[in-house]
């Protein structure tokens, strides 16, 4: 193939250090995404996506970077190589071109697996961790985003109609911790009772 070499980065959390990934690896163009792998729905992968030509390489450091689950892996690599993208797995060393062998497709399965599995393992440590944490007095939880008497007035404010989306700017919150506070903050009992 002839066409570019693309490279595709991602990270979880801005503390972790993208430029690792793909070191060493020479590639005309490099997306970046600083997004969980939980979907894919990420900025610099649509934009990888819509950029790519036939005869392009994406060239990636790991199969868990591109995808968390055995769909959305398989689902982007069909993608690519349908449209004449050849598909580069730096870490696993594997390369798909969509004439792949049946070899080629058992070890996307289970590399891809393998993927998933330790990141429900991962996953699971987390949550036991928490537990024991809570359990020794050590675990608080996250930190309130909104002070007592701001969750009166976001209360206050709801109760009066104001629509959910504006006071959730206002407040500089999502509309989902917006919610959350309305259900358990305790005038929020008085407002849901018909």
């Amino acid at each position: 193939m002839d066409g570019q070499r693309i490279g595709y980065v991602r990270v979880s959390t801005v503390d972790q250090n993208p430029a690792r990934q793909l070191e060493h690896v020479p590639v005309a163009r490099l997306f970046t995404d600083t997004a969980s792998g939980k979907d894919t729905k990420r900025p610099a992968l649509e934009a990888l996506l819509a950029f790519v030509r036939t005869g392009d390489t994406v060239v990636v450091h790991s199969m868990d970077r591109l995808a968390r689950n055995l769909d959305d892996l398989r689902r982007l690599v069909q993608s690519l190589t349908q449209r004449g993208v050849q598909l580069t797995f730096v870490q696993e060393n594997l390369t798909f071109t969509g004439e792949d062998t049946p070899m080629a497709q058992l070890l996307l399965s289970v590399m891809g697996a393998f993927a998933e599995f330790e990141r429900a393992l991962l996953r699971e440590r987390q949550r036991e961790g928490i537990t024991l944490a809570k359990q020794r007095g050590a675990y608080r939880g996250r930190k309130k985003v909104l002070a007592p008497d701001q969750v009166t007035a976001l209360c206050a404010r709801a109760a009066a109609g104001e629509p959910k989306a504006h006071l959730a700017r206002a407040f500089g919150i999502s509309r989902e911790t917006l919610y959350q506070y309305l259900r358990t903050a305790p005038s929020a009992r008085v407002m849901e009772t018909p």
